[in-house]
């Protein structure tokens, strides 16, 4: 996995500038990255995929040493960094960002057809900046990029300023609350944009903004359900982005989400979808965990959500839900324990039906009061920071005896009966 975090430092702010040109896809940045030094820091690593070029290397002005290869680029100040002492590495770069092969498919900067999509969960950020890419390690960002004046830019964050000069315009992003680099998402593309009640963005292509606007129609009652249940969004506003091409699944960003043209067809066949991606922004984008295995705590309950907003919205509720889930599970091997899956199971779909089977049970145990109550103390108690297993099995043990439940659904391989 990228990152080590035995590094000596961490970030505290990303200032990005990028130009991009989409007909040859090429991009020139430049990234400041503001950081503090854990320890005495003699040298230090970021993630960079070996498509991008380095130019030069500044730590606080002065040029630094550098090397990159194999993925890694690694600075040594002309000074040492002391402990505790605040720094800035200022890195020019250029090249053509290509996604990141992965066990899970590319990942990171993809230029499509007509413009740009960005998914980097979870280790495709380095694919178009030098960062530290882990989760644990969550930053503010400044982002401006600069491309031709025909394309929209949807980026995490919000918008602060825009400037066009002769073809081209630039669009600046910031984004104070702390986010894991894997959460930072760059969309460019001929997008017709829509706002509907509650400062919900939608931006889709001319061809799908009709079957658009019904598809994600239903986004403010379920923002509306979603805040009773987990506590107030976490950001100031929500955006979604439907590209102009396919995508396998949908991808969650800090603030914002991209669906892909397919999952759109007029007739909210894909709602249970917008659900979990909305969820996430609570679930896995304000609560990030601190290592990716806990990842259930993502996605148990973006997918519990889905079960929610389906009882909501005249569907069927959990209980249904909960007995398909259980059905399949009970067909595929038990041999993932679901507080650690491992690195090539991320994405299992055992980690997503039994975090949201285990949130069930635990629902059904304690009842809706003291479950809600449980939720919306976990958030607010986590806004923006780190989570782990423990740490929500630590918590759940203050509303009621839930431990022996708890360890059996997560903690064993085994799959407990249907709650």
């Amino acid at each position: 996995m990228n990152g080590d975090m035995g590094d000596g430092y961490r970030v505290v702010e990303y200032d990005l500038a990028i130009d991009y040109r989409v007909g040859p896809g090429r991009l020139t940045g430049r990234a400041r990255v503001a950081a503090v030094a854990t320890g005495p820091l003699r040298r230090l690593t970021l993630d960079l995929a070996a498509a991008l070029r380095v130019a030069k290397v500044t730590v606080d002005g002065k040029q630094a040493r550098y090397a990159h290869h194999g993925g890694k680029l690694t600075v040594t100040p002309a000074r040492p960094v002391p402990e505790g002492a605040a720094f800035a590495v200022e890195i020019r770069y250029a090249g053509n960002p290509a996604p990141i092969r992965s066990h899970w498919g590319d990942i990171g900067w993809d230029h499509l057809d007509d413009g740009v999509l960005v998914a980097s969960q979870p280790f495709g950020a380095p694919s178009w900046f030098p960062c530290k890419d882990h989760p644990s390690d969550k930053a503010a960002y400044r982002i401006a990029v600069t491309t031709a004046s025909a394309y929209q830019v949807l980026v995490t964050g919000t918008l602060v300023a825009t400037r066009t000069s002769a073809s081209t315009t630039t669009w600046v992003y910031e984004l104070p609350q702390p986010t894991p680099t894997y959460l930072v998402s760059v969309q460019i593309g001929r997008y017709e944009l829509h706002r509907s009640p509650g400062d919900l963005l939608l931006a889709a292509p001319a061809r799908l903004t009709v079957p658009a606007r019904h598809d994600f129609a239903r986004q403010p009652r379920m923002m509306t359900l979603f805040t009773e249940l987990f506590g107030p969004y976490p950001f100031p506003q929500y955006t979604v982005v439907v590209t102009d091409a396919d995508l396998d699944v949908p991808v969650e960003a800090q603030s914002l989400s991209v669906f892909g043209a397919n999952h759109v067809d007029g007739h909210r066949g894909c709602e249970r979808l917008v659900a979990h991606e909305l969820a996430h922004q609570w679930f896995g984008n304000s609560l990030t965990i601190a290592d990716w295995r806990h990842i259930w705590l993502n996605e148990g309950f973006a997918t519990y959500a889905e079960w929610l907003w389906s009882s909501a919205s005249g569907g069927q509720p959990p209980r249904w839900h909960a007995a398909r889930a259980h059905q399949t599970l009970a067909t595929l091997p038990q041999d993932l324990p679901l507080a650690d899956p491992g690195t090539p199971n991320l994405f299992d779909e055992r980690v997503y039906l039994r975090g949201a089977l285990t949130l069930h049970a635990l629902h059904t145990h304690l009842g809706t009061p003291a479950y809600t109550a449980l939720v919306t103390d976990w958030v607010a108690a986590h806004r923006h920071g780190h989570v782990t297993t423990d740490a929500f099995l630590t918590h759940c043990a203050g509303y009621g005896d839930v431990g022996p439940l708890l360890r059996q659904w997560v903690l064993s391989p085994a799959l407990p009966p249907c709650p």
